[in-house]
């Protein structure tokens, strides 16, 4: 995930460095709580008791991210570029209190409003590799992942928009295209650390608690080994403010996002996720042009439903939808919204990047939230391979970065 703008790059949070806040833009924020509530308002009255809820979620999550500047692509990037892991460590608190939550909700099958409570859990063949490298490579050119994409919208980077909008043409081919991938290209039966193993789910959390302790020291030898610089400062607030202002610690932000995500298993029956909204929306689009998207494998059996239904039915929709408005009251409380400048570099690269990523993430099954958080969370293997594809996307893309006008840290700048 990038950041909003060039001075509010993730950081270790040292207070006495950190730039300076703006004031908050108070008709922004009475404007994103108006249309806040009158969505809510809206799916209250035209959805199911699920949905409202769903939203306020969504706007927590596209706070937090917003607020602590929370990210996967510059996590990666930084990681492969200069062996700096600070933001991949907080990646494996997230996923430690995830799978901690997750454990118990899985194992008894309990939600909130009755639906049947299943977690990620994907095949691992050709199309889980191919999709995750490609996903690897396109967040890095299109200036954020599938959680970044929208929070960035939320806080007015312009070239995001254009992001998303390749996004959904990406998911939409990948939908086009998935049963190809999935039923011609070799694959194993999904495989879950819990139920496929043996282990159950108390085994299966010790497993991955172990694992992301040793991801984590792995992170601090290279980091060590390369005298990795350490992550700017952001604006930060003092006291209770920082609570609405500034920038969180991430490890706060990897222990509300995990919470934000079971909440949202035990309201919907299934993780948070991002990018089959994505499909959702092009292949409608696609059938208002006159394409026979009906006909497509991707949309046969229940998902022929949401097809012929409203996008406000759809759960994930909704996640979204609260993600951006979220990240833009968080802007906005920080000062900070403003449309960014949009060059030809970074334009194109946004084109290329968004449509790797939305192809990608249907052919892996998910993005960085559904296969990477959502899958390892889910205790499936599958979202451990996605994370290792992508960081091999993200090896490749440092090289691609540069033919666009994007930076890449190097070691010897004093942050990266």
């Amino acid at each position: 995930m990038e950041t909003i703008t060039t001075n509010l790059n993730q950081q270790d949070h040292i207070e006495s460095s950190a730039p300076e806040l703006n004031k908050p833009q108070t008709k922004l924020i009475i404007g994103g709580l108006i249309v806040a509530a009158i969505l809510m308002t809206y799916l209250m009255f035209t959805q199911e008791a699920m949905h409202p809820l769903l939203l306020i979620i969504g706007l927590l999550l596209g706070y937090t991210l917003f607020h602590s500047r929370f990210g996967f692509t510059s996590a990666f990037r930084r990681l492969m570029s200069v062996g700096n892991g600070q933001a991949v460590r907080s990646h494996m608190v997230m996923l430690a209190v995830a799978v901690t939550f997750f454990a118990p909700i899985l194992a008894l099958g309990y939600s909130f409003f009755g639906a049947e409570v299943a977690g990620y859990v994907a095949p691992v063949g050709v199309s889980l590799i191919v999709g995750a490298f490609l996903f690897g490579i396109g967040m890095q050119l299109g200036g954020g992942c599938a959680s970044g994409t929208l929070f960035a919208v939320g806080g007015g980077r312009s070239v995001m928009f254009i992001t998303l909008l390749f996004f959904i043409v990406g998911s939409t081919i990948g939908a086009y295209h998935l049963p190809f991938w999935t039923e011609d290209m070799p694959a194993a039966e999904p495989i879950s650390l819990a139920t496929s193993t043996g282990f159950g789910y108390g085994g299966a959390w010790a497993l991955s608690v172990v694992l992301f302790g040793i991801i984590a020291w792995i992170t601090l030898v290279v980091e060590k080994k390369k005298k990795a610089p350490k992550m700017g400062p952001v604006p930060s607030e003092k006291g209770w403010k920082r609570i609405f202002r500034g920038s969180w610690p991430l490890f706060v932000a990897a222990v509300v996002l995990a919470g934000l995500n079971a909440l949202t298993l035990m309201t919907r029956g299934e993780p948070w996720g991002v990018t089959s909204a994505f499909a959702l929306w092009g292949s409608k689009g696609a059938e208002l042009i006159g394409f026979n998207v009906s006909s497509w494998g991707y949309w046969q059996g229940d998902a022929a439903v949401a097809l012929e239904s409203s996008i406000f039915a759809d759960t994930t929709t909704v996640l979204n939808f609260g993600v951006i408005l979220g990240a833009f009251l968080a802007s906005a409380a920080g000062g900070l919204f403003k449309f960014s400048k949009i060059t030809k570099g970074n334009a194109v690269a946004s084109v290329i990047g968004g449509l790797m990523m939305g192809y990608g993430a249907r052919l892996a099954f998910g993005c960085n939230i559904g296969a990477y958080f959502g899958g390892i969370a889910s205790f499936s293997l599958h979202g451990y391979i996605w994370g290792a594809l992508a960081l091999a996307g993200t090896f490749l893309a440092l090289f691609l970065r540069p033919l666009f006008g994007l930076s890449v840290p190097k070691p010897r700048d004093t942050f990266c």
